[in-house]
């Protein structure tokens, strides 16, 4: 009976644990933060800000190189 017990508690803890790491995945956050933090106003911007940089960067490197591979192919002919 005591190590039903115990084996209860261990997984109704894991279980609490397991969903607090659960909501920071999902949240993009680091795992070991507080999963019931609000994320302020301008905290989200600035990430918002960055990863709209990022994205934006990406897309230029990625269109600078089809240019190459369109300039390349027009000088072959």
């Amino acid at each position: 009976m005591k190590q039903l017990k115990s084996i209860l508690i261990g997984l109704v803890i894991g279980a609490l644990i397991g969903l607090a790491l659960g909501v920071n995945i999902g949240r993009e956050k680091p795992l070991f933060s507080n999963p019931f933090a609000e994320e302020s106003l301008a905290d989200r911007v600035k990430r918002l800000g960055s990863e709209t940089l990022e994205q934006g960067g990406k897309a230029l490197e990625q269109g600078g190189k089809a240019l190459e591979k369109k300039a390349q192919s027009l000088q072959g002919k």
